[in-house]
């Protein structure tokens, strides 16, 4: 019985959006790093660097995350935990922001440390054209991506892959 379970279970897991993770030349990511002060998300692969972005920070982009509404994009150690398709942003994909120490500092200063960060699409209607944003800080502390790259990112990066944001 516990191998029908196990079957069921893989079934399932290979049906999901995030099971089905192309590689770029060979190359899977191990890592997301984003750089906030150079405006870079980059995959890594054994240590390097292969592949480079230019990204759009929270309005308010110096220094960490401390509270919700402060528009800060976090810093630290996080896991890309979840995805969906939105109809503001294209797609999305969640950032595990507050982590516990996070949490912890949010609860001994008494504030709420804000949540759903996550790396996105932009907008891209006739009011507010795409081009707009590829040059701003415009998120509310989201990290935000062209949708060309957003696309590329979400088929390289798979859920449970770890995302460093450096300052």
């Amino acid at each position: 019985m516990r191998w029908l379970l196990a079957v069921i279970c893989l079934s399932f897991a290979t049906l999901s959006p995030a099971a089905v993770v192309q590689t770029l030349g060979g190359k899977t990511v191990e890592k997301v790093l984003v750089l906030k002060s150079a405006h870079q998300l980059q995959l890594i692969n054994d240590g390097q660097p292969f592949k480079t972005y230019r990204i759009s920070l929270g309005k308010n982009p110096k220094g960490h995350k401390l509270i919700e509404g402060d528009r800060r994009t976090p810093e630290g150690l996080y896991w890309i935990d979840w995805r969906k398709t939105s109809d503001r942003f294209n797609l999305a994909m969640h950032i595990s922001y507050p982590n516990i120490s996070d949490a912890a500092r949010a609860r001994r200063e008494g504030v709420k440390p804000g949540s759903m960060i996550m790396i996105h699409g932009t907008p891209d209607t006739e009011d507010y054209p795409e081009q707009w944003f590829h040059t701003l800080d415009w998120t509310d502390g989201c990290i935000g991506m062209r949708n060309v790259d957003m696309r590329e990112v979400w088929n390289l990066v798979k859920d449970g892959t770890l995302i460093e944001i450096r300052p």
